[in-house]
């Protein structure tokens, strides 16, 4: 997204500390496999070396940690490396809501449409179908997801703060979703979960899948609005917010985009929990709800917005 770029420019300019230090470390928390993780790190370690440059620092050695699960494809991240690269490359393999590097070695975090996942489905929730949709229900659902979203993310800080060095800056781009939108003309990245659980409760309804896998079948991952997002993180000790930004989705999928999008990201889920054989079907009803819905008839109808969120480590 251009718009964080020039964010996370604009904040290495004015707000990062840097010293005589010879190696500088970046640490992106939820890598994936590279593709959108590459043009980050170099955008953040150009700006960076400007930084010295301006100052009339010698330029540092950069190495950058590339963390994600265990079960990360490291082995396609690492064989699409740009050639051209201007760091040190290391892969650090883990669960980000606990400790995975050294106290004090990180000088630039950052973590990219990965917090909204959760460490669990919050018991609380469990076969609650509908978290969107409203009345009692979707309430109780909807703050059980969000309690475990400000206890992992939470958790999250507490660790960076003791990996990263004073002063330190962090960029955080988490999608969400808007305090108020019109479900009748609109939707949001919320929107497509609720037609896919719809999906596959038609799917149990016609019995290609069963109820009681079903019954205890949540999606572990919130999208939380800027106003929760800003509630957790003023929370923390450690960090002090810079700056948060509010954008609009640039990427506005049509719905066969949309389809193979959430494709991409539930298909294994789905495969281990209900087996290979209703993915097809399943996929195929998201598309016909989406197609039937007014609110898809145009993309620019999208009301996701991902907010960019830059920390400052606190001195102690």
């Amino acid at each position: 997204m251009e718009a964080a770029k020039a964010i996370i420019e604009e904040e290495i300019t004015t707000k990062l500390e840097i010293s005589t230090n010879n190696s500088f470390c970046v640490a992106d928390f939820g890598c994936s496999t590279g593709n959108n993780s590459f043009p980050a790190m170099h955008t953040i370690i150009e700006s960076v070396k400007g930084k010295y440059e301006s100052s009339g620092l010698k330029t540092p050695e950069f190495y950058v940690w590339f963390n994600d699960v265990i079960s990360n494809d490291f082995n396609t991240l690492f064989s699409s490396l740009p050639p051209d690269r201007s760091y040190k490359a290391a892969a650090v393999a883990g669960d980000f809501h606990g400790r995975l590097l050294p106290p004090s070695s990180v000088h630039f975090a950052y973590s990219s449409c990965s917090l909204h996942w959760l460490t669990e489905v919050p018991k609380a929730a469990e076969c609650l179908m509908s978290v969107w949709h409203g009345g009692e229900e979707r309430e109780d659902a909807y703050d059980a997801y969000l309690r475990q979203l400000e206890r992992d993310l939470e958790s999250f800080l507490k660790c960076r703060a003791v990996e990263m060095v004073e002063g330190g800056l962090m960029a955080l781009l988490i999608p969400g979703v808007p305090e108020f939108w019109d479900p009748q003309k609109e939707y949001t990245v919320g929107s497509v979960v609720e037609l896919i659980r719809s999906s596959l409760l038609d799917m149990a309804k016609k019995g290609r899948l069963s109820y009681a896998k079903l019954e205890t079948f949540n999606i572990p991952y919130h999208f939380p609005t800027p106003k929760e997002v800003r509630a957790i993180l003023e929370k923390s000790n450690s960090f002090n917010i810079e700056r948060m930004d509010i954008l609009k989705n640039g990427t506005f999928l049509n719905v066969d985009g949309h389809v193979a999008c959430f494709r991409a990201v539930h298909q294994n889920m789905f495969t281990l929990k209900f087996g290979a054989e209703t993915v097809d079907e399943t996929f195929d009803l998201l598309k016909k709800k989406l197609q039937s819905s007014p609110a898809f008839t145009n993309p620019l109808n999208d009301r996701t917005v991902f907010i960019v969120a830059i920390l400052k480590h606190k001195h102690v």
